[in-house]
């Protein structure tokens, strides 16, 4: 955008603003505006682009206003599995439920015009859907079935209530039951179905990987590269390798290494550390030098910025880079020398930050480490040489100085467990573990966290164009419900208006220990936003840091890209800053976000496919666990042994009528006053497995001692 375009925006967003008329037509506002005629047909142009565009609102008669004037919010649809909704708006405000009658045709993910029909004492506004303004989605993933009239597919994502109709000769070559990827030609008007057409018939849900190779086509994943991206890929591979570039300085001399899973391709960034002679630590944090091979603007920059993110499935990855780039010329692999843009951090044995500077170097990794082979240095119990052993203990020390640091602004530690699908040759799951978090994983992230905070201070001094991570305090309402629900455990936060960081890791640390630990961290986590990019720098809650971004990950995260760049244009090779486009930027930013968020679900879905695939074997067993999760229409369990989760259906619960308890996470029984509470230690019996739906049912046998382990 121009920036004369750009002025007229904020010309008819302001007039729009102020207007004590209403919403104002194009010739009325024209004439606010001082349009001549020779330009009106070229004002109106720019009307319909802002309108498409969100900005302004087009009501009866034509005339225009400004959403937020006319109670009208502008945001993205996230749907539940219950089928309802909820719009998160653009900027600020907190989000609008919306209730499934109430949806018209939007589907989960579109970008939608909501109007806000009520607002109920302490909860959300509850809103309608008057307009869709951008499709999420245009292909949808689910099973093909054939009836006598017609053909449909039903999603295999429980978020899309409506199935897809699929006219006569629009079914390809799928058969009953298929796992298919359908295009939606269609989206109905929220009493019809949509209607759509058979892309790909990815097979039946049962053969190997097609569980997996669904979720994938459900969330839009690139399964393959363009072969002119491929093609550009490796001219730069050859071309960038042969020539370093200027200002490139020779490190290959210092001890550097990486420290990653066992089974990771591709390896973004290494440390060092060497002693200086004021007794100080230098920590060197090294990181592949991306933009060396990927040129702003080009096919392969294109198709990064399109993806957005490296997204790791069960069973494969599928990466923002082409292979010879992700896993080869840019990944800092043993004994070869690679190119990086190094931080080296001034560190005193405290762990405080005395110094900082930004080379793009040369560097040679002296071993390609695992978690595991790293512990075992730091337990005595394995070693990897002298001055690998000597830089580990000495990494280590300085980690755990700067994570105390950390942690006394009020950094918070949720330290949810996570969990790990073994699979066997075939794509078959064996077992399911839970990840044990080690020193050395803490290790990576201490001195991760200190660089990206090093790189924000200085884009942020400098004002260079990057995107921040962003992660703003919890809203009211959702801190609301947490200070109930604390109350119904005996804890408390302090009044304030607004929370702090240092308040919600003082409840934490006081919970630590304690049977309720797992149940106020798994509530603090909901009672959380999401962390986002954004061109402003906002802060970051979760890390109580007043200036945070990502650089660390150029090879699966496209904002590192956008850093990298600016770091070696105007910190290392000293150009001054550089003017971009502020909606430009804004739009990788939402975009990025938003395939983050993709890509995180498609990860969960397809583990948890996998896990119920796994839970298959165990149907009739009883097995304990803990209530992770409660609905009006049952409570979830996650197992101890697996790691999986199940829902124990109100239905199945015989003994009595049972309503939800909201703000304390709780069902109770109507007449015996039984109650099911979040954290409840429960033996359940493995009832019925359904894959498609990916879903597993519990029947409960008997409620445990809370505090049994």
């Amino acid at each position: 955008m121009n920036e004369r375009s750009k002025e007229l925006e904020e010309q008819v967003l302001r007039t729009l603003s102020a207007s004590s008329r209403g919403p104002l037509k194009p010739k009325e506002l024209a004439r606010e505006l001082g349009i001549p005629t020779d330009r009106y047909r070229h004002f109106k142009r720019s009307l319909t682009g802002m309108e498409r565009a969100g900005k302004i609102y087009r009501v009866k008669g034509s005339r225009y206003g400004v959403p937020g004037k006319m109670d009208l919010r502008v945001g993205t649809l996230s749907l539940t599995r219950n089928g309802d909704g909820f719009v998160r708006p653009e900027g600020s405000g907190g989000d609008v439920f919306v209730p499934s009658v109430n949806l018209a045709s939007a589907l989960d993910g579109d970008r939608v015009v909501v109007r806000i029909e009520g607002r109920p004492p302490g909860r959300s506004p509850v809103g309608r859907v008057i307009k869709v303004l951008e499709r999420a989605r245009h292909t949808v993933v689910g099973t093909f079935h054939r009836s006598r009239r017609f053909s449909y597919v039903v999603p295999l994502d429980r978020r899309m209530s409506r199935h897809v109709l699929v006219p006569s000769g629009e079914e390809s070559t799928a058969d009953e039951g298929d796992v298919v990827a359908v295009r939606i030609d269609a989206f109905g008007d929220g009493n019809g179905n949509p209607i759509g057409a058979v892309e790909h018939v990815l097979g039946s849900l049962a053969d190997p990987g097609v569980d997996v190779l669904a979720v994938a086509h459900s969330y839009g994943l690139a399964l393959e590269f363009p072969p002119e991206v491929l093609a550009a890929a490796q001219r730069s591979a050859g071309e960038a390798g042969r020539d370093p570039g200027a200002d490139r300085v020779d490190r290959t001399d210092l001890v550097v290494f990486t420290i990653d899973p066992a089974d990771a391709k591709d390896h973004d960034d290494a440390l060092s550390v060497r002693e200086l002679p004021n007794g100080h630590l230098e920590v060197g944090v090294h990181i592949a030098d991306v933009s060396h091979y990927v040129v702003e603007g080009g096919p392969v920059d294109l198709e990064a910025r399109s993806r957005g993110t490296s997204v790791y499935l069960v069973d494969r990855v599928i990466p923002m880079l082409p292979e010879i780039l992700s896993g080869d010329v840019c990944s800092l692999r043993p004994d070869v020398d690679r190119q990086a843009v190094s931080l080296f951090l001034e560190l005193d044995p405290r762990g405080h930050v005395h110094a900082e500077r930004f080379e793009r170097t040369t560097v040679r990794s002296r071993r390609r480490l695992s978690y595991e082979e790293a512990q075992q240095v730091l337990d005595g119990t394995g070693s990897l040489g002298a001055d690998l052993d000597e830089a580990l203990r000495r990494l280590d020390d300085l980690a755990r100085q700067v994570r105390a640091q950390r942690v006394a602004r009020g950094a918070l530690d949720l330290g949810l467990p996570e969990s790990r699908v073994i699979l066997d040759q075939d794509g078959v799951p064996v077992d399911i573990q839970k990840v044990e978090r080690l020193e050395t994983h803490r290790l990576i992230e201490d001195f991760m966290i200190l660089a990206n905070e090093a790189v924000a201070r200085a884009t942020e001094a400098r004002g260079l164009p990057v995107l921040y991570r962003v992660h703003e305090p919890p809203v009211r309402e959702k801190a609301e419900e947490l200070e109930q629900f604390l109350h119904g455990l005996g804890h408390r936060l302090p009044r304030r208006k607004v929370l702090t960081p240092l308040d919600v890791q003082k409840l934490l640390d006081a919970v630590r220990g304690r049977p309720e630990e797992e149940l106020v961290s798994t509530v603090v986590l909901r009672s959380l936003q999401r962390a986002r990019y954004d061109p402003a720098n906002l802060g970051h809650f979760g890390l109580a840091s007043k200036a945070y971004l990502h650089f660390t990950s150029p090879i699966r995260r496209y904002p590192d890209l956008v850093v990298h760049r600016e770091v070696v244009r105007s910190l290392i090779v000293g150009e001054p800053a550089r003017e971009r486009d502020p909606d430009e930027m804004r739009a990788i930013a939402d975009a990025t976000s938003a395939r983050e968020e993709a890509a995180e679900e498609a990860e969960r879905d397809s583990v948890a496919l996998k896990k119920v695939e796994f839970m298959e074997r165990h149907l009739g067993d009883e097995l304990d666990g803990r209530i992770s999760g409660v609905t009006a229409f049952g409570f979830f369990v996650t197992l101890d042994a697996y790691y999986v989760d199940g829902l124990v259906h109100v239905n199945s619960l015989g003994d009595d009528f049972y309503r939800l308890q909201e703000g304390s996470y709780t069902l109770v029984g109507d007449r015996g006053r039984r109650r099911f509470r979040l954290g409840d230690r429960v033996r359940v019996q493995v009832a019925r497995v359904d894959k498609e739906a990916r879903h597993v049912d519990f029947l409960l046998v008997r409620k445990l001692d809370r505090t049994k382990v």
